[in-house]
């Protein structure tokens, strides 16, 4: 995609102040794109921040390159300050046209140890945080679609292997970013009929979030938080219009398509063909992940 393909966009980026935000703010306005950075630098565990310096410096950065960009430092689990994220954008620029949903916490802890509060934190940040900016956002476009403007909208949320997979240690995390990708598919339904596209990125990278995980690679290129970020501006361009409810995955130099949750092939029938009984339960789970049950005579039903 050549530079100034997204001249014409506008787009939010929230955790826009460090790391895979940050890559994403650079990219976005390289391309040409007008970007509200919004970042309240926190923490890694947003217990605390130093303000507006993380979404402050990335504004400099791109306007010291002749792009165009305004801060934002409220918080993606507060309402009221999305709603100020959404008006900034419009009164600032005329109007908005994309959201990649980026920020994040991370609070990992096992299950039998988890609290209460940490739990609630960390889906208040990225379950929350995501369906808010989506809301608003959707309102503001449905209002536009509704006044006979023509909208070419595009949402980019962020998933992560923990959420398609599980982790050990991110109940909280992993339940948020599975429940992310669920919400790509029904905002994706819900939205294509005034003109926005919904999908997501996995992307495997060294970030504040990840440098535990990533210890021992801080300098491996592959890791570098900036490399799903031509992705992200792409699907932020007009060129991305036909695509909407699915997610990739960005490791390295691949790109791998992430197929949803589907059912396996072949299906075990109840034998009297109405429903299953208790007894043949335990037989049709073996059959199906392809296990013989202990005890059973002779060979599983060719079905």
């Amino acid at each position: 995609m050549p530079e100034g393909s997204l001249t014409d966009k506008v787009v939010l980026v929230t955790g826009g102040g460090r790391g895979i935000g940050r890559g994403h703010c650079l990219e976005l306005a390289r391309q040409g794109a007008a970007i509200v950075v919004n970042d309240p630098g926190v923490s890694r565990d947003g217990s605390s921040g130093d303000g507006s310096g993380p979404a402050a410096d990335v504004v400099a950065e791109i306007e010291s390159a002749g792009g165009k960009a305004v801060a934002h430092t409220g918080s993606v689990s507060s309402w009221d300050d999305v709603a100020d994220m959404i008006s900034t954008a419009v009164s600032t620029f005329g109007s908005l046209t994309g959201v990649v949903n980026n920020a994040g916490i991370l609070r990992d802890s096992m299950i039998a140890t988890a609290s209460e509060s940490d739990w609630d934190a960390v889906i208040a940040v990225h379950l929350k945080g995501t369906f808010t900016v989506t809301r608003h956002a959707c309102e503001y476009w449905r209002a536009e679609s509704k006044a006979g403007n023509q909208i070419d909208a595009h949402i980019v949320n962020t998933v992560s292997g923990a959420g398609l997979w599980g982790n050990v240690g991110q109940s909280a995390y992993g339940a948020a970013k599975a429940a992310i990708a669920n919400l790509t598919v029904v905002t994706a339904m819900e939205a294509q009929r005034y003109g926005v596209a919904v999908n997501a990125i996995s992307p495997l990278a060294r970030s504040r979030m990840t440098e535990d995980v990533f210890s021992g690679r801080a300098d491996d290129p592959a890791l570098d938080p900036a490399r799903s970020s031509a992705v992200v501006a792409w699907l932020q361009s007009a060129q991305s219009s036909w695509l909407t409810g699915q997610i990739l995955r960005i490791d390295g130099d691949k790109l791998t398509r992430i197929d949803s949750f589907t059912e396996a092939p072949g299906a075990y029938h109840a034998k009297d063909g109405e429903s299953l009984s208790f007894s043949e339960i335990g037989q049709a789970v073996s059959w199906l992940y392809g296990t013989s049950p202990r005890g059973l005579a002779g060979p599983l039903p060719a079905l």
